[in-house]
């Protein structure tokens, strides 16, 4: 399995990630405080790198990266990190953007306000509003099940086994540009099996020597 060393300048945190993880994933893994505020989509720059050194082992920009970043930015090696993927063993070193916290407070109210709203509601709107409460995260989800008295996990667990098995994987995918998303046929589904039609001769020749 090809490794790839990660250095982050400045944040004194360094390791390795397998090739064909994100950089964004691999920045989180090892502890460096990322942010991506538009869910990791390449619809804002939060999450903007400099990569000072090992450009070439990583992915082309995407096309969500030459739209947010300026070629000013680009040629000085600025990358998204949620759309930057690492592609050959290598070195690199990461430079990780400053960004201005200006509307931080104001994120931190509204998030505080989502939980407060959240902690009020009787428990089966809890569970039923799991979906449009984007501050509880997945990881939370399961702790308040796992933590639930016996006789709710029936109906936290009938949520979760439609929502949270399945939205991780759905959720990849969604947010994995679209130069790196799973390839379909041109109608976008895939080719059902050909049906294959069984001769029925052998059957009636066999019938009549038995007759014979």
């Amino acid at each position: 399995m090809k490794e790839v060393e990660l250095k982050f300048a400045g944040e004194n945190k360094s390791g390795v990630a397998v090739v064909g993880s994100y950089l964004f994933d691999a920045a989180r893994r090892l502890g460096v405080d990322v942010q991506a505020e538009c869910g990791r989509r390449g619809e804002c720059d939060s999450c903007a790198m400099k990569i000072t050194q090992g450009n070439g082992f990583l992915s082309a920009p995407t096309f969500a990266e030459i739209q947010k970043l300026s070629e000013h930015r680009r040629k000085k090696g600025e990358r998204l990190s949620c759309q930057a993927k690492l592609e050959k063993a290598g070195e690199i070193v990461i430079m990780i953007t400053q960004k201005k916290e200006e509307n931080k407070p104001e994120t931190e109210e509204k998030t505080e306000e989502y939980r407060k709203e959240f902690e009020e509601l009787p428990l089966e709107k809890k569970i039923a509003n799991l979906l449009e409460l984007e501050a509880i995260t997945l990881g939370e989800t399961f702790s308040f099940v796992l933590n639930s008295p016996f006789k709710i996990l029936d109906i936290a667990m009938g949520v979760m086994a439609e929502f949270g098995l399945n939205l991780e994987e759905k959720d990849k995918e969604a947010k994995r540009p679209k130069e790196h998303q799973t390839k379909k046929n041109g109608n976008d589904a895939e080719t059902p099996p050909k049906k294959t039609k069984v001769k029925q001769t052998t059957a009636k020749n066999s019938t009549k020597k038995e007759k014979e």
